[in-house]
């Protein structure tokens, strides 16, 4: 009788590359074949956070990742199936000495899910080693060294991609059918793959970063002067830690300091937020200051189902709206307007619409997520309220209407104001341009100026609440740096 053959496994979850990739490398370096992993999960393909773009986007990376490693030879191998029900059938067939894997700062179901495989591991003795991803730690209670040692890690060298064909091992033996990848060009949707980030990244470090500050409020200028890597940081075809060095070598190299600075110090955001939620992963399900709880909305699924179709009456909202939709993106000012919308004018509980909004963002990353959708709902105690005026926003950041005709073309023909303010017109108006309120386009759900006073008055009451303000210096202490005045959430 034959002993099975002792291999390391490499599971690959939201770290969707080979430069840069620290348990990867790790592994390779083992000693022992290697076996490399990736498992489609059905719990995750129906779970309501995730989108088609999204598992469109991963097949894409994993596509690309199986063209740079078919000079070893070798691939990622792709089951679907549950991950306990992968990994003990490849048990079956050879011994697992060890399982590495990145730490993934993700929804609970993946926690879970991360959780159930470690106490797998356990019983069945085989090693399970996880890797710090993009510098968010594990297991800290404050921020006193967080600035510190992010900053030491994002210095520290690129682990480059070293491997011959005899570090790794196949799955011909093992009684598993692989998936077929068959992704689709999804129109106006970011293609997935370590090649195509760096082609986004490269023409921003050599090109679009040059309007990067005037534009990252703007729409429609955002679209093209924006990195446009978030998607290719959430599924870790690239490391924030990559990003971060070519942008500080670009600047070394003459490139414009001033945005390269802005850029760099919002991936020191991104971690910050993703911090935070690794710290109190709860924020998926309650309000991480436990004085809102208290806070009372009555559900109003016209007022939903108005704001998810994009037909609110406001039109910066709705092409807002429409534009994430279709295409999985938006800027960072607009995302934070569509929140507000929701959760101040419409007033509805943020709970409401946080997950269909994740879901339609191809970065969508939990970790940035949650945070930042309580934090733009208000209900942290710690951060200044902002209620942003629709109005407003249009015409300061799309004054033109270039935006707002793109994706809500019932307004296209429309002379300017109009298109920013439709309501402005008169009856006759109306008729004259073929946009009659209510008819061709909506009427406006809600009067933000008795919605921004609502909204604004029992927020601003509620941080007075001595359990609001309990909480606070809780959370004051639990995940802000020391020297907070220089913190972008303020």
């Amino acid at each position: 009788m034959h002993s099975k053959k002792e291999i390391n496994v490499f599971w690959f979850k939201r770290d969707l590359r080979l430069l840069d990739n620290e348990g990867l490398q790790d592994a390779i370096n083992s000693g022992l074949p290697l076996l490399l992993l990736y498992v489609m999960e059905p719990s995750l393909e129906k779970n309501p956070h995730y989108h088609k773009r999204h598992h469109n986007f991963i097949a894409q990376s994993l596509i690309a990742l199986n063209k740079e490693l078919k000079q070893f030879n070798t691939q990622v191998y792709v089951y679907k199936d549950e991950v306990i029900s992968v990994l003990e059938r490849i048990a079956a067939s050879m011994n697992i000495n060890a399982l590495f894997s990145m730490q993934e700062t993700g929804i609970d179901a993946t926690y879970m899910r991360d959780k159930v495989v470690k106490k797998w591991c356990v019983s069945q003795r085989i090693v399970c080693k996880e890797y710090i991803n993009n510098g968010v730690t594990r297991g800290i209670s404050n921020r006193n060294n967080w600035r510190k040692t992010w900053t030491s890690y994002m210095m520290q060298p690129i682990r480059s991609f070293e491997a011959t064909p005899a570090c790794f091992t196949t799955a011909k033996n093992i009684n598993l059918t692989q998936e077929v990848l068959e992704p689709k060009k999804l129109d106006g949707i970011q293609a997935g793959g370590t090649k195509t980030g760096l082609a986004y990244l490269d023409s921003f470090l050599k090109q679009r970063h040059k309007k990067y500050q005037q534009s990252i409020s703007k729409p429609e200028a955002a679209r093209t002067h924006c990195g446009r890597v978030s998607p290719y940081i959430a599924w870790g075809n690239l490391s924030v830690r990559y990003v971060w060095q070519r942008a500080k070598q670009a600047k070394a190299q003459g490139a414009c300091g001033f945005q390269l600075n802005a850029f760099t110090s919002r991936l020191r955001w991104q971690a910050h937020f993703i911090q935070k939620f690794e710290m109190e992963a709860r924020m998926e399900f309650e309000s991480v200051n436990i004085g809102f709880r208290q806070l009372k909305k009555e559900v109003n699924t016209e007022y939903i189902n108005a704001w998810k179709t994009g037909t609110t009456g406001y039109p910066l909202v709705d092409a807002s709206m429409r534009c994430v939709v279709k295409t999985g993106y938006l800027n960072f000012r607009m995302r934070a307007l569509v929140v507000s919308f929701f959760t101040h004018h419409l007033w509805q509980p943020w709970q409401m619409g946080v997950v269909f909004l994740g879901k339609q963002f191809l970065d969508f990353e939990p970790g940035i997520h949650y945070p930042q959708f309580q934090m733009q709902a208000g209900e942290t105690g710690i951060n200044m309220l902002r209620i942003y005026n629709p109005t407003k926003n249009a015409l300061e950041h799309d004054k033109e209407g270039a935006f707002i005709r793109k994706w809500v073309p019932e307004l296209a023909k429309l002379p300017t104001p109009f298109v920013l303010e439709p309501w402005s017109m008169t009856a006759i108006e109306q008729e004259a341009y073929g946009c009659v309120l209510g008819k061709d386009y909506p009427n406006t759900i809600v009067a933000t100026k008795e919605t921004y006073n609502h909204a604004s008055n029992i927020l601003w009451h509620m941080k007075r609440n001595p359990n609001v303000r309990i909480e606070s210096k809780r959370i004051l202490a639990m995940h802000t740096l020391p020297d907070r005045e220089n913190i972008m959430d303020r």
